[in-house]
């Protein structure tokens, strides 16, 4: 049995990104323009914090799994090669029982939302958990990802309204071209080992046009929520929003083009703030 040592607790920290929550927030904002869009406003306190927490322990969950799956390829990675389960600092089994417990604890939350929202949960975790075994053999995981990372959002409407109306399935088409951009943003910094190891990803798949397919994939993005807000008539502070979230994308372009490998995971992680432009603006449309 593991003895739970403050340092032990550390280590489980830093296995499940706690210390790095990125992944958390980019996870979180789609989630939450589903749920501002269903409920048309802020939803119940419960649909709300059931749905947030699910996000972080899912999350967690996901990092735990993926780091289980790629803990060979891993230390052959620059940036990756001091994580705790690829240094030898936690066992495989102590990431794959942590997954486990903290899935089984976003089940439980999920329960109160009813058996609909339960059953739309299951394709997200199949997605979060299989998702890294797709980097061996998938040419594309990115897209792969976008799935799993856009299924807040109609959980979200399941929740909320019992049904999944067609504005929620293009929102979710949105989120997958979004995170397609930025997770091969995040790609073209390890893309020298992943070369090497025989990683699948889409800077890869990509080749010389990796800038280019991580410029449209945002055109897709922007251009699918424009149609989305103009159909639903969404008023002028959406629109304002929309235009910031435009010129982000503008900045990111010119942090990547020259594929400066610190520069693009700063593009990465300034994808937040696109994600929090978009939701400022439903926030304002809906009140």
């Amino acid at each position: 049995m593991v003895a739970l040592t403050q340092a032990r607790l550390r280590e489980y920290w830093l296995l499940l990104r706690l210390d790095k929550p990125i992944g958390i927030l980019l996870l979180m904002w789609p989630t939450l323009w589903g749920l501002w869009m269903a409920a048309e406003g802020p939803p119940s306190g419960y649909v709300l914090f059931a749905f947030v927490v699910g996000v972080v322990l899912m999350r967690s969950a996901g990092c735990a799994i993926n780091d289980y799956a790629d803990r060979d390829f891993d230390r052959h990675v620059e940036r990756t090669q001091h994580r705790p389960l690829t240094a030898g600092r936690i066992t495989p089994r102590e990431a794959v029982v942590l997954a486990a417990v903290l899935s089984l604890v976003a089940l439980l939350i999920t329960l109160p939302l009813g058996w609909a929202t339960i059953a739309m949960s299951v394709p997200a975790a199949f997605l979060a958990g299989s998702y890294p075994f797709t980097k061996r053999f998938f040419p594309m995981p990115q897209a792969y990802l976008g799935l799993a990372f856009s299924f807040g959002i109609p959980m979200a409407f399941v929740a909320i309204q019992g049904a999944v109306p067609a504005q929620a399935w293009w929102v979710l088409l949105a989120n997958l071209f979004w995170t397609i951009a930025y997770d091969t943003e995040y790609a073209m910094v390890d893309k020298p080992d992943d070369l090497k190891i025989g990683i699948k990803t889409s800077a890869i798949t990509f080749g010389r046009f990796d800038v280019l397919g991580v410029m449209v994939c945002y055109s897709l993005f922007l251009g699918i929520w424009a149609m989305v807000a103009f159909s639903l008539g969404f008023k002028p502070v959406f629109w304002l929003a929309w235009c910031v979230a435009l010129g982000l994308v503008g900045y990111h372009y010119t942090l990547i083009r020259n594929r400066e490998r610190a520069l693009c995971f700063k593009a990465f992680l300034h994808n937040n703030w696109v994600g929090a432009a978009l939701f400022a603006g439903l926030l304002l449309n809906y009140c």
